[in-house]
């Protein structure tokens, strides 16, 4: 049983902001990003039927978790149609003042962060760290989902952390030259 439109309609309106900030892990140019967003809605809601939960689970947190596997789904699908070349370009600044339900405004400047850093990154890299470690899909997992070795996951995975610890090491040593 499908939901109905305006259900639907609520749906899209109140997580847009979540899914596309899901999304723009994996599609950098926004008018893709929001084709992506739209395509995962489309799957989300034609298989609305597919969705379970326990009775004694909070549903928000299992419907958001259902809908963040969808988002990274149809990027990943996205990026293999066009050979795994990730998009480049930057995430406009209104994106980023879209409300996103239960986020305070610390949370947002340090995700923000974190996205400019991890977008700095080779784009194989940043796609296993995207899967890897912010949406929890082990290398095996990855390792099927883009076509590569477990090996090359791994290796690709520990590559990203160096770079970030880099970056991350460069930014604090800038701010404490800053500081009196």
């Amino acid at each position: 049983m499908h939901a109905q439109p305006r259900c639907q309609r609520l749906l899209y309106e109140r997580y847009y902001a979540y899914a596309l900030k899901i999304v723009f892990r994996y599609i950098y140019r926004y008018e893709k990003a929001t084709e992506v967003v739209n395509d995962g809605f489309v799957k989300l809601f034609s298989r609305f039927d597919r969705f379970t939960y326990d009775e004694g689970e909070h549903l928000e947190k299992m419907l958001l978790g259902w809908m963040r596997k969808i988002m990274v789904n149809t990027a990943i699908d996205e990026l293999r149609r066009k050979n795994m070349i990730p998009e480049i370009g930057g995430i406009p600044e209104y994106v980023w003042e879209q409300p996103d339900m239960g986020q305070s405004a610390e949370q947002k400047l340090y995700y923000k962060e974190l996205i400019i850093l991890i977008k700095e990154l080779p784009p194989s890299y940043q796609v296993v760290f995207n899967m890897y470690v912010i949406d929890g899909f082990s290398h095996q997992e990855i390792a099927d989902k883009l076509n590569i070795s477990l090996g090359t996951s791994k290796s690709n995975l520990s590559k990203a952390r160096e770079h970030l610890k880099k970056k991350i090491n460069n930014g604090i040593q800038e701010f404490d030259i800053c500081s009196f």
